[in-house]
């Protein structure tokens, strides 16, 4: 019996680790979920106000500390966005994986297909990836990177009518009121923009927790620390 056999499923001598997520991409990674999660609580109270307070109006502003934190979470959420493009032109190669999608090559497809099985429970083996592999890939591109991108717009078009005509959001995303229609089919977008990415967020930390227990990979490690590692000896 040789001796990997005699080790056992996994050897850790034969464990490579690969760095794959270089700082600006995690500490974008944080941001990016931080920042959502308080514009989805604050977008909805002000979607749906909470009732009246008791006591005088004067003693009260807290319509106006959840609009502040929502504004201040939308810079976070945007600023942090037009970083992470600017890394994805001067990172590694993985940096780039969410703002394309390589349609052209036929392994793409025919890896996307494999991971519809894979997480369908239509087989037990998964590819490994070092970056995202295609479903992720394909699910980050379409239900994050695009509707980040029409979250910014719509989020800063209706800024734009707080801050008044001629205002740098109303020069930059004023048009998307029109485009769309009136202010308040712009704002039942936004809403459902919200719901999208709630959405991708429960499915993204599924995906990514069955990777590390049943795909036999790091994910949420690599995310924090930056390092794929494998869990086990299989090509």
């Amino acid at each position: 019996m040789n001796s990997k056999v005699a080790s056992g499923p996994h050897d850790p001598a034969n464990q490579r680790a690969v760095y794959v997520f270089e700082a600006p991409v995690r500490l974008w990674h944080w941001l990016h979920a931080f920042s959502f999660a308080a514009l989805a609580v604050t977008g909805y109270l002000i979607a749906n106000p909470l009732p009246s307070l008791a006591g005088e109006a004067s003693d009260h502003f807290l319509m106006g500390d959840i609009r502040l934190i929502h504004f201040i979470s939308a810079y976070v959420f945007a600023i942090g966005f037009a970083v992470r493009v600017y890394w994805a032109l001067v990172g590694n190669r993985y940096a780039r994986e969410i703002f394309y999608l390589p349609f052209w090559r036929p392994s793409w497809w025919k890896g996307l297909f494999y991971e519809i099985g894979f997480y369908l429970f239509l087989t037990r083996r998964q590819h490994k990836m070092l970056g995202h592999n295609p479903l992720a890939q394909a699910a980050m591109f379409f239900l994050n990177t695009l509707v980040t991108i029409f979250m910014i717009g719509t989020g800063f078009a209706l800024y734009s009518e707080g801050l008044g005509i001629d205002s740098w959001a109303d020069r930059m995303f004023g048009w998307v009121i029109p485009l769309i229609g009136d202010s308040e089919g712009v704002h039942d977008w936004h809403n459902l923009g919200m719901w999208v990415m709630l959405t991708f967020v429960i499915i993204h930390i599924y995906m990514a927790v069955r990777a590390d227990i049943i795909g036999r990979e790091s994910s949420v490690s690599t995310i924090i620390g930056g390092w794929r590692m494998f869990k086990d000896d299989q090509p």
